[in-house]
């Protein structure tokens, strides 16, 4: 199986908002960990939640995670600038969709966006939103996680 994201970019800090909007895009949802937080770290660095405050007035942001733990997931919703949402299950669209039902936003003016082909690209893909595959906001993980990303992204069709 392939995937071709909408756009494969190096971080979430090179998403261009005004092309976005310009497409008619009024959702933007994030994979949590690696993507906008470095793994289990619970906590936004000062540069990305300052990152944050640049777009959100214009669109409805939320964070959908697979991690399965309220705690965390308490924890992270209190610091982040947007809603999080846990225990997701991408790449199976449910939680994804009711959240986009909640909001009364059609997917197709919707964008996912992580660091994870086979999850957040493929939950994108199946509910028929924008995808945009970034790399993980942490430079320095551990040679286990770096080839499993390889491995995963030898599913991406550029």
């Amino acid at each position: 199986m392939f995937i071709k994201p909408d756009y494969n970019l190096k971080n979430i800090y090179e998403i261009n908002f005004e092309e976005l909007k310009q497409q008619g895009i009024k959702c933007i949802m994030f994979d949590l960990d690696s993507t906008v937080m470095q793994s289990k770290s619970a906590s936004f660095t000062p540069d990305t939640i300052n990152w944050f405050n640049t777009f959100i007035k214009d669109f409805e942001v939320a964070i959908i995670s697979n991690n399965p733990n309220k705690e965390y997931i308490e924890n992270a919703s209190r610091i982040a600038p947007c809603r999080v949402i846990g225990n997701a299950k991408k790449p199976n669209p449910k939680v994804a969709k009711s959240y986009l039902d909640e909001i009364g936003i059609s997917p197709n003016n919707a964008v996912m966006v992580g660091d994870r082909p086979l999850t957040d690209i493929l939950v994108g893909k199946r509910l028929g939103c924008k995808t945009i595959l970034v790399g993980s906001i942490n430079p320095n993980e551990n040679l286990i996680t770096k080839l499993v990303r390889a491995i995963e992204r030898s599913t991406i069709r550029k």
